[in-house]
């Protein structure tokens, strides 16, 4: 007996991969967070599965339902929305788990940040702009923040941020931000990214603010940074015509490819 947690993907039933609807049908009970799970992946479940929506349990409640298949010998997929590395709560259920001796495999999903930097059209690391990506958020009633993790911190290196489970802080995010990387500093929200119900708001520091509405309340990412802009940025040394690598080498020595 397994239990197999898998990211699920931010939202679009077809972002599930392969491994993942594999797993999924040859799981006799699944567990699946329901306010972030579609409907549509649970289609993949064998006929007469036990699915068990965890929305409402607390984490004592998810592991006994656990331990019961455990105890039956059937397999458990437990699924998360997006990736499983980030902000899922896998962890203190792999705590649990295995102080118990249960054994766990983890399958990765597509991550929301991914999902919001597809919808945009947006590379968020460009050259000579940002070559980094720093996912984080504001503290919340679930966690609080470790004191070195502040958005000006991360601001201060250029790179791009995919601000997490903050929309409702906007107001601090814009003025936590403003200072390092300026007002006309390039935002995209992502609302239910890849969902039907999708929205997206683009904009500046100085009036994103403004495009907001009241249904954006939660489940919408800030993507902030000046590689957003899309524009300013080197051109890559990897397609470069003078640019010797292992595919494309420009010269050869004694019939081998330099690399």
């Amino acid at each position: 007996m397994t239990v197999h947690f898998i990211g699920a993907g931010p939202g679009a039933a077809d972002l599930l991969t392969l491994r993942g609807r594999d797993i999924v049908a040859s799981c006799p009970v699944c567990l699946y967070a329901g306010s972030l799970v579609p409907q549509e992946i649970l289609s993949h479940c064998p006929e007469g599965a036990r699915i068990v929506n965890t929305a409402p349990l607390d984490l004592d409640a998810i592991i006994a339902e656990i331990k019961t298949a455990h105890d039956a010998g059937q397999d458990v997929a437990r699924l998360h929305s997006g990736d499983l590395s980030v902000w899922s709560a896998m962890g203190e259920q792999l705590r649990r788990l295995r102080a118990e001796g249960i054994p766990v495999s983890v399958t990765p999903g597509v991550p929301s940040f991914a999902a919001a930097a597809a919808a945009i059209g947006a590379e968020l690391t460009l050259p000579g702009l940002a070559q980094s990506v720093v996912l984080t958020r504001t503290p919340g009633r679930a966690s609080a923040m470790p004191s070195g993790e502040s958005l000006a911190n991360f601001a201060a290196t250029g790179a791009t941020l995919a601000i997490h489970l903050s929309i409702h802080n906007l107001v601090q995010v814009v003025a936590d931000l403003t200072p390092p990387y300026g007002a006309d500093c390039p935002v995209a929200v992502v609302y239910r990214a890849s969902w039907p119900d999708q929205k997206i708001l683009r904009g500046t520091l100085a009036d994103i603010e403004a495009q907001m509405s009241a249904e954006i309340e939660r489940t919408a990412l800030i993507l902030v940074g000046p590689a957003l802009a899309g524009e300013g940025f080197d051109e890559s040394c990897l397609y470069s015509t003078d640019y010797d690598r292992r595919f494309r080498p420009q010269q050869a020595d004694g019939g081998r490819w330099n690399e």
